[in-house]
């Protein structure tokens, strides 16, 4: 999902975790449960290598 999202708007944030397609997954609270205080610099680089 966050490689579709990141395809059309060419970067993602935290708050985008928030809508669809993620909130039905669980949104930022499942993002934090899974990688915790790193999930910032997972999405940094996220936006780096995907948007590349």
């Amino acid at each position: 999902m966050i490689k579709d999202h990141v395809a059309s708007s060419f970067h993602i944030e935290i708050g985008d975790l928030s809508y669809t397609p993620f909130d039905s997954q669980g949104g930022v609270g499942k993002m934090y449960q899974l990688f915790g205080t790193e999930m910032e610099e997972i999405i940094e680089e996220l936006n780096k290598v995907l948007v590349a």
